[in-house]
């Protein structure tokens, strides 16, 4: 593998990863601006742009835009996250400098079109519906506005409904006039590329553009606290949340091997504990959830009425416990898991597309694969079990949706985590 990353004098970055053997190729511009960049006002506006870009530029209309790629035999999409917004494709390698262009032209040149903006506004509006009709979707929005109460990094990627319905071309076009300058994004390209070429390309298509200057980003406190939807389901949807570290913080693979041991797998202590054991679940899982200043650890499960009380004290039990006698067996285990899904996914050139970038983003380069195992593979059981009693009086907050008019809130949790 050979990574090679270039900056324009404008501030637009370029990383390319070429993977010898591959036929095919992923390219993509990420910009530095999702979720958490808007304000209040503009909750909702960044995904509402990523859906723009496919809706017709000055050079091509909406269909040709997907026809061009899919000529090729071509994948073309993008996503909006809380911090960055992708544009990305997948081609052969022959049509890498066609997919560039296309991409950058949905980037650069959308034309917000009255009458494509009100039938996206729909599609959005059906996509946000659908959202609140799935449960175990659902609850992880409301478990985040309660994690990080009043602040960006608390809102909907969606936006509120009421927000969509009224945004127009010119609350677009202000927040990529913000956002989207050379000194925001990173063009990012893995398998079969070369980076000669596509920085001679990325110059002719990006060299030209203006500074924005940094991003003006609010730091997310996490604040704690409940939310308890009663509605008359049949399962109780139950999500914890307990603040963690952010990327650049010292025990951040701690958390993650911590996390994956609690509930990342089918060997889980939670998943062995309370579905194999007990049986009070068909779902539950944990993970850890790391961004640019903050971090989550994360439970959900899916349970009945009757059992969400014992599923709760259960759950808290067996996060109290890892702290006195986590196991090497354990820790192990959770290391190979961190390190065989990091790697088997890599093997994806849409996967070390956007792994780049991301790290590029937060890190200013990429960490080689090496130095990420040998991080996963220094902690050790001393460091989970340190981080396990760190979770007990971390800052936590939980989301319950269904029947759950008397299901265990978070002050008993915390009363039990205090215990």
């Amino acid at each position: 593998m050979s990574l090679r990353i270039t900056t324009l004098a404008n501030g637009f970055r370029i990383v390319t990863e070429a993977m010898p053997g591959l036929l095919s190729a992923s390219a993509g511009v990420w910009v530095t601006a999702g979720g958490r960049h808007e304000r209040a006002e503009q909750n909702g506006i960044a995904h509402f742009l990523e859906h723009m870009a496919f809706k017709g530029t000055k050079r091509r209309s909406a269909l040709r835009i997907a026809e061009e790629i899919e000529d090729v035999g071509g994948y073309i999409n993008a996503y909006t996250s809380r911090e960055m917004t992708a544009y990305y494709a997948r081609v052969l390698s022959a049509d890498v400098r066609m997919a560039l262009d296309v991409i950058a032209d949905i980037v650069l040149n959308p034309v917000f079109d009255a009458k494509e903006i009100e039938t996206e506004r729909g599609v959005i509006l059906q996509e946000i519906g659908q959202a609140l009709d799935t449960p175990d979707d659902i609850i992880f929005d409301w478990l985040q506005e309660v994690s990080y109460p009043d602040q960006p990094f608390g809102r909907t990627i969606l936006g509120p409904s009421e927000r969509v319905g009224a945004f127009k071309k010119k609350d677009l076009q202000t927040f990529v006039a913000e956002h989207y300058g050379p000194d925001q994004m990173i063009l990012a390209a893995a398998g079969g590329v070369d980076h000669d070429s596509i920085v001679a390309q990325a110059e002719e298509l990006f060299g030209h553009l203006k500074p924005v200057g940094d991003a003006r980003l609010q730091k997310a406190l996490f604040g704690g606290g409940e939310r308890r939807e009663v509605k008359d389901l049949e399962q109780v949807h139950f999500a914890l949340a307990f603040e963690g570290p952010g990327y650049r913080a010292p025990d951040v693979y701690a958390a993650q091997v911590y996390a994956t041991a609690m509930g990342g797998g089918m060997s889980s202590r939670l998943f062995q504990k309370i579905r194999e054991e007990r049986g009070l679940c068909y779902s539950i899982f944990a993970q850890s959830g790391a961004y640019e200043d903050t971090g989550q650890i994360t439970v959900y499960a899916g349970t009945s009425e009757d059992e969400i009380g014992d599923l709760v004290g259960l759950t808290v039990d067996e996060m109290k416990r890892a702290a006195d006698d986590m196991s090497e067996a354990e820790v192990a285990r959770a290391r190979a898991q961190l390190k065989a899904g990091m790697l088997m996914g890599l093997e994806s050139p849409s996967n070390r597309a956007e792994r780049n970038a991301r790290l590029l983003a937060i890190w200013g380069r990429v960490p080689g694969v090496e130095e990420v195992v040998a991080r996963i593979d220094a902690v050790g059981v001393g460091d989970v079990r340190a981080y396990a009693a760190s979770v007990a009086v971390a800052k936590s907050a939980v989301a319950l949706y269904g029947p759950v008019a008397d299901a265990p809130g978070l002050e008993a949790i915390r009363a039990r985590l205090a215990a």
